[in-house]
């Protein structure tokens, strides 16, 4: 057997179990417990022994974030394919799974959406959940003519901010691809954009900490009944 196949080999296998064991940590304690000194504990291996696959816990993080974003993407993909091909049917439904995810998976949304982005946010509308996100919105962009916002309504200390996250909306959108008019994606879509996921990112991590001003007995009305105001706001319906 060639010994640098099986060193890599054995090298992959240790750094799943790793991350395994890393995810076992932050599904059952949350982030804070992810260690290298814990996860070296549960391997029964030395601490310094982790640093042959990953430089520093950050490093490590990182990865188990990415690990996160794709399980999830790869959820919703499951979920949206067996709808038909409408962009706003299939981008509600991955609101809605979205926060249904969120709310069994607390500790993996607290790292994934809970935690300091670091200074590549842009970057990462290009990951699985951005990609499945803006792919259904291209198709909403493409398929229906949007009440949104004029350019002029869009504050002037914004336009440089948006000019650069319009640039990146539109390589994903393309890479995705989707096809639909360059035109359509003007300032004040792009604007727009940023207040639904706003709207959408901020409804359901109040509900995730339990952070809603007052109790509500049937939460899965309000979601549903914001979702249907930003569509209502656009000239969507949505079911």
């Amino acid at each position: 057997m060639n010994n640098t196949g099986r060193r890599g080999r054995e090298r992959a296998a240790t750094d799943q179990d790793i991350r395994r064991t890393a995810r076992a940590l932050l599904v059952e304690q949350g982030p804070e417990a992810v260690t290298l000194r814990a996860i070296a504990r549960e391997l029964g291996i030395t601490a310094p022994a982790l640093y042959r696959y990953y430089g520093s816990r950050d490093d490590l993080v990182e990865h188990l974030r990415a690990d996160v974003v794709a399980d999830l993407a790869a959820g919703l993909a499951e979920d949206i394919a067996q709808l038909p091909d409408e962009g706003a049917l299939q981008l509600f439904a991955i609101c809605k799974g979205f926060r249904r995810w969120a709310l069994t998976h607390t500790k993996e949304f607290t790292l994934v959406f809970a935690s300091p982005a670091g200074d590549d946010t842009l970057s990462r509308l290009g990951e699985p959940f951005g990609r499945i996100f803006l792919a259904a919105a291209g198709r909403v962009l493409a398929m229906h003519d949007l009440v949104t916002p004029s350019n002029d309504v869009v504050p002037a200390e914004l336009r440089d901010d948006l000019t650069s996250f319009q640039g990146e909306l539109l390589a994903v959108l393309e890479e995705s691809g989707e096809t639909f008019p360059l035109e359509k994606l003007d300032l004040g879509v792009t604007y727009l954009m940023i207040q639904f996921w706003a709207r959408l990112y901020g409804h359901v991590t109040l509900e995730v900490f339990g952070n809603y001003p007052i109790p509500f007995s049937k939460p899965d009305v309000l979601f549903d009944a914001m979702l249907a105001d930003l569509a209502r706001e656009i000239g969507l319906t949505i079911d």
